[in-house]
């Protein structure tokens, strides 16, 4: 009984923190970003959310968020502004130049163009259907999509899943849970907000604060 007691007890800070941790990032400017994370739902994903969003995140790897959204109009320019999979890919060389002229990784920006070619050759349908069977197993057979961009994605793009990156890593070390995603589940069954709204509330108030990780402790 003491036990349960205190676990009770942790888990109670830790809803208490989160639910604080997310008033201030609203109080911040990022309402909107929580209200998006929210209402995003994969059946409404369409092809061009879809090529936006890997570019994104490919190009996010590593980086900084700020660094790639000065970039990213510009990006998306050079790439038909993610119209479709097939004008990118007809138009290939053409997005390669452009888009290197902004974003000096040959890599990624081949990754986005391959990206594309999968799509174009499958057909949006069927790469979209490989994404709801194969979920993120799926999702890492792509270019540039390992263990915490693959996530990143599949949240982008409106499956319901935690990215273990480095802060949520941190912070669910910090407040004694196993994974990220075991740390927003148990929040969820608290508050009632979707795990991948969860994750983005720590991240981003992590992103805002130095002493995040001493903030979930």
């Amino acid at each position: 009984m003491k036990q349960s007691a205190k676990i009770r007890g942790r888990l109670n800070k830790i809803v208490e923190a989160y639910l604080k941790a997310k008033e201030s990032i609203i109080g911040e400017g990022f309402a909107a970003e929580i209200d998006w994370q929210a209402e995003i739902r994969f059946s409404q994903i369409t092809e061009s959310d879809v090529l936006r969003e890997a570019a994104w995140v490919v190009l996010s790897s590593g980086m900084r968020e700020t660094v790639i959204r000065l970039k990213f109009h510009a990006i998306s320019k050079a790439f038909c502004y993610w119209r479709n999979a097939n004008d990118i890919v007809v138009n290939s060389q053409k997005c390669r130049n452009q888009a290197l002229k902004i974003f000096h990784h040959q890599k990624k920006i081949d990754a986005i163009i391959s990206i594309a070619e999968q799509i174009s050759v499958q057909g949006f349908g069927i790469f979209k259907t490989n994404i709801q069977t194969g979920g993120v197993k799926f999702i890492q057979s792509l270019p540039f999509m390992g263990p915490a961009t693959s996530y990143h994605f599949a949240k982008n793009i409106g499956l319901d899943v935690v990215k273990p990156d480095r802060h949520l890593l941190r912070v669910a070390a910090t407040a004694g849970f196993e994974s990220p995603k075991l740390l927003c589940e148990e929040i969820s069954k608290s508050v009632g907000d979707r795990v991948c709204v969860i994750d983005l509330v720590i991240w981003r108030f992590a992103t805002l604060n130095a002493n995040y990780t001493e903030y979930f402790a």
